[in-house]
């Protein structure tokens, strides 16, 4: 299903608390396409895919409501992870800075963050364990090593999974890899009384995105199709190089 793409930045930003409008309005001029038609699907709980072109803001798209979320609801934090982040690239800590550690300090919430990646050391990845992050940034490969470790356990209590650049792994052995570790983390949630986490995936100008959608969601779930994406203007002109 796509969605109507007449959404203005007052409406859009209408489900979030005061602090969280209050540093967007002071950060930005005004909610990008990404996020206007983005947040309402998002804060509705359906899981959705959000099409727009690389600096549109539809990482933060993805990021701000589970952030506005968590801070509501403080004595959630602390016991394990809420928000898992999935990108296939390692240069990770541009999204952290830019999307994750400057809202959290604008809005002011204790939300803690943590990194895993293949380079993260032994004893990190013990200590996360031990106290896990709010919200896990991490990668496919990653990602699959803890559910298949006794570190699953701290994604028993995850609520939403964000899959960035989705696009850059559909049609690839590594993206049928990650589907598989979607579903096992699906089930992992829900056999301890959770709920289906909400899937969102980011993409860059794919199509057709029906096919992209319902390789996030999987078979059995709806995906809502957030369709951003503008199209190049064209300069056409024709020369001829004799007169006719």
């Amino acid at each position: 299903m796509a969605t109507d793409p007449k959404a203005t930045a007052e409406h859009a930003l209408r489900p979030f608390s005061e602090p969280v409008r209050r540093w967007f309005e002071a950060s930005f001029e005004e909610p990008t396409p990404a996020q206007a038609l983005g947040w309402p699907a998002i804060a509705s709980g359906r899981n959705a895919l959000i099409c727009a072109p690389t600096g549109s803001g539809k990482t933060l798209a993805a990021f701000l409501w589970g952030i506005d979320s968590l801070s509501r609801e403080p004595e959630r934090l602390g016991e394990g992870v809420r928000i898992v982040y999935v990108s296939p690239l390692k240069a990770l800590s541009y999204d952290i800075e830019r999307n994750l550690r400057a809202p959290l300090k604008g809005v002011g919430a204790d939300i803690s963050v943590g990194l895993r990646t293949g380079d993260t050391p032994q004893r990190e990845r013990q200590a996360m364990r031990r106290k896990p992050p709010d919200v896990l940034i991490t990668t496919p490969e990653s990602l699959y090593l803890i559910m298949t470790s006794q570190a699953r356990e701290i994604l028993t209590g995850a609520e939403a999974v964000i899959v960035d650049e989705i696009h850059a792994v559909a049609q690839s052995k590594r993206g049928a890899h990650l589907a598989l570790t979607l579903e096992r983390l699906s089930h992992l949630v829900t056999s301890n009384e959770g709920d289906d986490p909400q899937r969102i995936g980011l993409s860059a100008t794919q199509r057709p995105l029906e096919t992209v959608g319902k390789f996030l969601v999987g078979p059995r779930r709806e995906c809502e199709i957030v369709d951003a994406g503008r199209s190049k203007e064209l300069d056409l002109e024709i020369r001829v190089p004799v007169e006719d």
